[in-house]
């Protein structure tokens, strides 16, 4: 198939392109920086540099490449700027189905988040509702509702990317947090996918239905159980307990993505975590 990777050089753009390639198809990966556009080329595709915010440049982009289908895997997070990162799920996710639209494109498909269900005790299944009170889904509410309005939209929630790049990287965001002893443990639940398997959920979801489907490993967890393997891996000082912290957040289920044939490399994040030291 004829590809667009919009977003071909961020954390899972650059592990997704290559995967695409290798399988057989021809694909054009956009990036906003010309001297990222080089990268792109090297790894056998066509780079298209553009700002997702240009609406008419994005729109040429598109009809140049003429693709069957398109990736959505932008982000703005690089500066821990939620709001930056709502505008571009909402802003970008517009004129990036506009484009698809008017390139004739029926399928997309979408990097969102699985951290957004609403309380419960069972693990979430995509079928249970959203928290509209939490602050991220100021984007992910409206980027979910205009890729499922595409005639085949496929919504991949991403569990917690770990792995290089991330902020759970040594160097990422997370990680100095955690040398600097200022994480606790506490009952907050997190559902982790490695950046690599992340990828290869967007290359297999290429065969799948339209819908959503929860991206995570097989091992849901708390704080007080992850944090201590992560602190252990990064040589960090072990955390202290948080005092009356509550529990929140909410154990998320991969069922229906391995009825579909996906199968993460790293089933649980303590084995990722150890690739790390």
């Amino acid at each position: 198939m004829k590809i667009f990777v919009a977003g071909a050089t961020g954390v899972i753009g650059r592990r997704l392109v290559p995967m695409l390639v290798q399988a057989g198809h021809q694909v054009t990966g956009t990036t906003r920086r010309p001297e990222r556009a080089k990268s792109i080329a090297d790894q056998h595709a066509t780079p298209a540099v553009v700002d997702v915010y240009d609406a008419d440049g994005l729109r040429e982009a598109v009809l140049a490449a003429r693709p069957d289908v398109i990736i959505h895997q932008l982000t703005d997070l690089s500066e821990e700027d939620f709001d930056a990162n709502s505008r571009l799920r909402v802003e970008g996710t517009r004129n990036l189905v506009a484009a698809a639209r008017a390139a004739g494109v029926e399928f997309m498909i979408a990097q969102s988040v699985a951290w957004l269900y609403a309380p419960g005790t069972t693990p979430a299944v995509e079928t249970d509702p959203l928290d509209p009170s939490l602050p991220p889904y100021a984007g992910v509410g409206p980027l979910e509702e205009m890729v499922g309005g595409m005639p085949r939209g496929v919504v991949l929630r991403y569990g917690a990317l770990y792995g290089p790049g991330t902020w759970y990287a040594p160097d990422g965001a997370i990680a100095q947090r955690a040398k600097a002893g200022n994480l606790r443990l506490n009952p907050t639940w997190t559902s982790f996918v490695h950046v690599d398997d992340a990828a290869s959920a967007a290359l297999a979801a290429l065969d799948w239905p339209a819908g959503t489907v929860n991206v995570v490993d097989d091992e849901p967890a708390t704080t007080a159980d992850w944090l201590p393997v992560f602190c252990a891996a990064l040589g960090a000082p072990t955390p202290g307990t948080a005092r009356h912290a509550a529990a929140n957040g909410r154990p998320i289920s991969n069922a229906k993505a391995k009825k579909l044939g996906w199968k993460p490399r790293l089933s649980t994040w303590r084995d990722g975590f150890k690739e790390m030291g």
